[in-house]
């Protein structure tokens, strides 16, 4: 159907060869490939850093909101702008989201000074995305702060492996950092994610609820170590699967590479783009971060119709999409926020396009995107 896909994957022999050896395993479920995932995941982010991969980024999210010890009542500070599944988590456990506007039409990332300003004696964690693969920069005084008042950090990374921030690691920085490997992810196995955390507390209490809190798993007892196991705490089946973790090994490896890619990419487009009144936002990026260029979303002029143009580009072959519908246009949160407190967001949200963008796009498909654009523009 798409001439141009919103992402393509960035698939070869290697991933091929990958489930072909876990097939041959006859060992689907977690095993080895996750251990050894596990392993390659810490090496890359820093050997403090302990990682637990599971079945998806949303599974990383909830069970770190578990394990830091969110209950009814409490509240848990998020980006008004991101994907709706750290709402529906908050929602499930009973405690109340709170909500911080973007920084500015140019940041698109969480406003750090309203974030201490919402801190609350309910506060029991903090959310924090790296939208569109743009690091959010967590400061210091944050971090001081958190750790006073007993507050755990946990990064949303599932749009930035790879980016930094003064040389280390997203996901690393906050107290727990939460991966997606989703299909259109920088790290793409179709479905799965993976936890990181340097505290040993957390990383026990979250591999046991990652399945069923218990003490054995399945392939333990598979190698003869074990021929009983015990149930420490109710847990859940959020286990990834030997494909998934062959994958994403595999997608590691690619990581840098593709995300050079990807910023060579929106750097063409923005060559390309430079003489119409489209905006990219974090147009000037701090030097002490790196970019993982996850998603390209432009803001269209404000006089052009989002719905007509997408249509267009539709017809032409080209899907785009939109990060993110904001929470109050759902029918489940519609009566929660008032659109009027989150002025960036409430803009964003209205003109917000998000064009093709991946590692093996050539320059011509974009030049082809960006000709459709500068037509369309000059017709209106």
């Amino acid at each position: 159907m798409w001439k141009l896909p919103l992402f393509e994957l960035n698939y070869n022999y290697k991933e091929a060869s990958a489930v072909k050896e876990v097939l041959d395993s006859k060992w689907l479920t977690m095993g080895e490939k996750t251990i050894q995932l596990e392993k390659d995941f810490s090496d890359y982010l820093g050997k403090k850093n302990k990682c637990i991969a599971v079945s998806s980024c949303t599974a990383a999210l909830h069970l770190s909101m578990i394990a830091a010890g969110v209950k009814k009542g409490d509240e848990v500070i998020v980006p008004s702008l991101s994907f709706i599944a750290q709402l529906n988590i908050i929602n499930t456990l009973g405690a109340t989201p709170i909500l911080v506007d973007c920084k500015s039409l140019n940041n698109w990332n969480m406003d750090l000074s309203n974030i201490i300003k919402k801190i609350t004696i309910k506060t029991k964690v903090i959310v924090i995305l790296h939208f569109a693969g743009y690091p959010c920069i967590i400061s210091n005084d944050l971090i001081s702060v958190c750790k006073k008042k007993n507050i755990l950090i946990i990064e949303d990374v599932a749009h930035a492996p790879g980016a930094e921030i003064n040389k280390k690691k997203c996901g690393t920085i906050g107290d727990i950092g939460c991966f997606s490997f989703f299909s259109n992810k920088n790290i793409s196995a179709g479905e799965g994610g993976l936890i990181a955390t340097r505290h040993k507390v957390l990383e026990k209490k979250i591999r046991l609820l990652r399945s069923h809190g218990m003490t054995v798993l399945s392939l333990d007892k598979a190698k003869g170590r074990s021929i009983n196991y015990d149930v420490l705490l109710p847990g859940f089946n959020y286990r990834i699967d030997e494909i998934r973790s062959a994958l994403a090994i595999v997608q590691l490896e690619k990581l840098e590479k593709a995300n050079f890619l990807r910023k060579k990419n929106v750097l063409y487009y923005k060559k390309l783009l430079k003489d119409t009144n489209i905006f990219f936002p974090f147009s000037n990026l701090d030097k002490q971060t790196i970019s993982a260029y996850h998603i390209l979303p432009i803001l269209l002029p404000k006089k052009i119709d989002r719905k007509k143009i997408s249509i267009f580009l539709k017809n032409n072959g080209v899907q785009t999409s939109m990060h993110y519908p904001p929470f109050w246009s759902f029918k489940e949160y519609k009566n929660i926020f008032e659109k009027k407190l989150f002025p960036n967001t409430k803009e964003i949200t209205s003109r917000e396009l998000t064009l093709p963008l991946y590692p093996t796009m050539d320059k011509k498909n974009i030049k082809f995107v960006c000709d459709l654009l500068i037509g369309y523009l000059n017709e209106r």
